[in-house]
């Protein structure tokens, strides 16, 4: 199978991955920090060795700001109702997942209100200008996507930080489609929240998220109970990690992480790119002199998209093509992503579009492979 579905979830995952979780299921099974046996230290060690690790890649001031969610959804939810209250204002962008618009709309009900600034793809200049025009004097936080899911464009994440914290605004950003592909370091952003899932670009597997808090704001908590630490009284701890990890960890997933971390240091993130992005934009120049298809946004740039790209065949909905090309066994990702906001900035809404991304597992005869299927099928389907 030629798998191109790697903005929803990278596959396959690298060598010691299965080996990983094999070793806890049989040697580090026990709870996380509730035990003084060999089997729950052990467990407490896989869990704090990903910690150090993703404070290191990620530049964190400390291994405890480091906290383990159940997916990036449940970190991006931790941020937006630990932060905001009634009365306050958030804005966000047109290029958002679900992830974020839903959870916003829902807090509207609790007397909170958001803005939407608009993207101006390739000019991070006008994108931040729409950020600041949306800037009210109750503006409490802006929260954006690093990376839109559906088409690869990049907001100016530095620069939007930077507004925010002049303006004395909390800034949280969606990484769910950058984290270990584009070099993220907390020394050089202007951001107080990190949220990403395991499951894409750190190549962990499906069931774990991250929230990296980079500011010393205690958040309201989502979510209350266990943390083996201070288990006599009925209130949540209020120091990190264990205010916000609350339950038992999830730590097949986080021995998972930590070897998809290791992994891509042991690649190097720039060469993982230039490899992803050599990938994407031939696969972009392919389809860009089919006239049968039809592209989104602008030939991707490493300064401006992230490696992923969206477009249709015209004449052939978005998921009746998908199912055409998996039957020529290519994985591929149809419709609205679940990122209803993007397609409407983008005027896609109606039929959605074919999303490709590849890893650093893609090669370049794969991705020709499927620019000969996408003219296998366009000619089918002229010839109906």
């Amino acid at each position: 199978m030629i798998y191109l579905d790697n903005a929803a979830t990278t596959w396959p995952k690298p060598r010691g991955t299965a080996a990983a979780i094999a070793e806890v299921l049989s040697m580090r099974g026990a709870n996380p920090g509730r035990g003084s046996y060999r089997m729950a230290e052990l467990s407490a060690e896989t869990v704090y060795k990903c910690r150090c690790r993703a404070a290191a890649f990620f530049g964190a001031k400390a291994p405890e700001n480091v906290i383990f969610t159940p997916s990036c959804t449940h970190s991006i939810n931790y941020v937006l109702k630990g932060v905001l209250s009634p009365g306050d204002h958030v804005i966000i962008s047109d290029m958002e997942h679900n992830a974020v618009t839903r959870p916003v709309t829902q807090l509207v009900k609790r007397g909170i209100q958001f803005s939407t600034a608009h993207v101006h793809e390739c000019d991070p200049q006008a994108t931040v200008a729409e950020f600041r025009r949306k800037m009210r004097v109750n503006t409490k936080m802006i929260f954006c996507t690093n990376a839109s899911n559906v088409f690869g464009v990049k907001l100016p994440i530095e620069e939007i930080g930077q507004l925010a914290h002049r303006n004395g605004i909390l800034f949280g950003v969606d990484c769910a489609q950058s984290a270990g592909t584009v070099g993220l370091d907390l020394n050089k952003l202007h951001a107080d929240f990190l949220c990403m899932p395991a499951h894409k670009g750190l190549y962990g597997i499906m069931g774990l998220g991250l929230l990296i808090i980079n500011c010393d704001r205690i958040l309201a908590t989502t979510v209350e109970g266990g943390t083996g630490s201070l288990s006599g009284i009925n209130i949540q701890p209020d120091f990190l990690p264990d205010r916000l990890e609350s339950g038992t960890l999830n730590v097949p997933a986080i021995a998972a992480l930590d070897v998809g971390m290791s992994f891509i240091d042991s690649i190097g993130r720039n060469r993982l790119e230039t490899h992803e992005m050599n990938l994407i934009c031939r696969a972009y120049d392919a389809i860009s002199s089919m006239p049968e298809c039809r592209l989104y946004t602008a030939r991707p740039q490493p300064e401006t998209h992230v490696p992923l790209l969206s477009f249709n065949i015209n004449g052939i909905p978005s998921d009746e093509a998908a199912v055409c090309l998996g039957e020529r066994d290519i994985a591929v990702r149809a419709g609205l992503h679940c990122a209803g906001d993007a397609h409407r900035a983008m005027g896609t809404q109606s039929g959605g579009t074919i999303r490709i991304c590849p890893s650093v597992f893609t090669s370049a005869d794969e991705i020709d492979s499927m620019i000969d299927a996408i003219h296998d099928i366009s000619a089918q389907y002229s010839h109906n």
